[in-house]
């Protein structure tokens, strides 16, 4: 397998993990069951050992002093204590406890692409390669006034006439 190859595989993994944990994350969401939760958990599991050990390596191609990457180191040192959190009593305890780790999958997925260089669709939220074409999303804006993200041109409402 190319280089290439190995990137695309990345790219569709973490927008499947970014998928997997917004899921639990949607306030409009039905209640789950616990058994669907532990599964979720377990999956949560195995995508943040993944997303850390990518993250590390990422951050270890990068200067000391790169405010990226200790921003990265942070959002690991979450993580691992998130993944340290015993078992909550009762459903809703259990709901927000993955919902944390969930927010961890979403942490490490953005780090991912900060460190990588992988670019995400703000709209939909899938990875924007070389060959397609992208324009700034400003729906969202920071506080400087820039745009936040860049959007799949396809995926952009028309301008108006």
């Amino acid at each position: 397998m190319n280089a290439t190859q190995r990137e695309v595989d990345a790219q569709v993994d973490v927008a499947a993990m970014r998928q997997d944990a917004a899921v639990l994350l949607d306030q409009g969401a039905p209640l789950i069951r616990y058994e669907d939760l532990q599964a979720a958990e377990r999956r949560y599991r195995v995508n943040l050992a993944w997303l850390i050990r990518e993250v590390d390596a990422a951050m270890c191609r990068r200067s000391e002093d790169d405010v990226q990457a200790k921003v990265a180191m942070a959002g690991m040192s979450e993580a691992h204590r998130r993944l340290s959190e015993i078992e909550a009593v009762g459903l809703a305890g259990e709901v927000r406890r993955v919902r944390r780790l969930a927010r961890s999958v979403l942490s490490l997925c953005d780090h991912y692409g900060t460190l990588t260089g992988l670019r995400m669709c703000a709209v939909c939220d899938k990875p924007i390669t070389a060959d397609q074409e992208s324009a700034p999303y400003d729906l969202f804006r920071t506080s400087s006034g820039g745009p936040t993200s860049d959007a799949h041109a396809r995926c952009l409402p028309p301008l108006p006439d």
